[in-house]
């Protein structure tokens, strides 16, 4: 089995969403411990923000008309393609920025789409988990409800484009404990992240179990 993890938050200590995901790894491995995890963490290893263009550029002309930054940006759409395909489950981590999403990952959709692969659902029924921190709170009868742009947009991006079996995980009011401003909501901050933490490690559990059940499935198809 193989299992993908992307990280988006720019923090490594203090990330909520990092630990959250960590719950969630934790809870795969207990019926996966030797299986295979590959990381992509673009929080510590932002791709470069020129690529989606020069990958853009490149399916307008010609192949042998493209530019060597243009086939180096294709090739990498490609390999970002190869990763997520790849993979029998994924997680993504990432915070709620600037009310919106974290310019890294939107970078890696940009570039996942380039590649002709990604317009047809290509995870479809493939389990995906989508973790969110947001440092506020966003929920129906807030102040700032509806200011939250990514979740959305991420939900329709690997849940209707791509396809996949989704499962989102989100804590919020994450920033109550460090503003003092938010001091009276920490209580209900502490609350969201506890049920973060549980949801991450139930999906994680099942996720695990769903995934070895389909490859048992395809084994026992193999042989008949």
């Amino acid at each position: 089995m193989t299992l993908f993890r992307v990280d988006a938050s720019i923090r490594r200590d203090g990330s909520v969403s990092r630990e959250v995901a960590d719950t969630w790894q934790r809870a795969w491995a207990e019926h996966h411990p030797h299986d295979a995890v590959l990381h992509r963490d673009l929080g510590a290893s932002p791709l470069p923000p020129g690529a989606w263009p020069l990958a853009v550029g490149a399916g307008l002309v010609p192949e042998d008309e493209r530019t060597p930054e243009q086939r180096a940006a294709v090739t990498l759409a490609s390999n970002l393609g190869d990763e997520l395909l790849a993979a029998d489950a994924v997680l993504i981590a990432t915070p709620l920025y600037n009310y919106g999403i974290a310019q890294h990952l939107k970078t890696w959709i940009d570039l996942l789409i380039t590649d002709p692969r990604f317009m047809a659902q290509p995870l479809a029924g493939k389990p995906v988990t989508l973790v969110i921190a947001r440092g506020g709170g966003y929920a129906p009868g807030t102040p700032r409800e509806g200011w939250d742009h990514a979740t959305p947009y991420l939900r329709q991006m690997f849940g209707d484009f791509f396809g996949a079996d989704l499962t989102v995980v989100v804590a919020e009011l994450t920033l109550a404990d460090s503003v003092p401003a938010m001091a009276d909501l920490r209580e209900a901050g502490a609350a969201s992240k506890a049920e973060a933490l549980r949801l991450a490690e139930t999906t994680g559990r099942a996720h695990a179990q769903l995934v070895a059940a389909k490859r048992a499935d395809g084994a026992l198809e193999g042989v008949a």
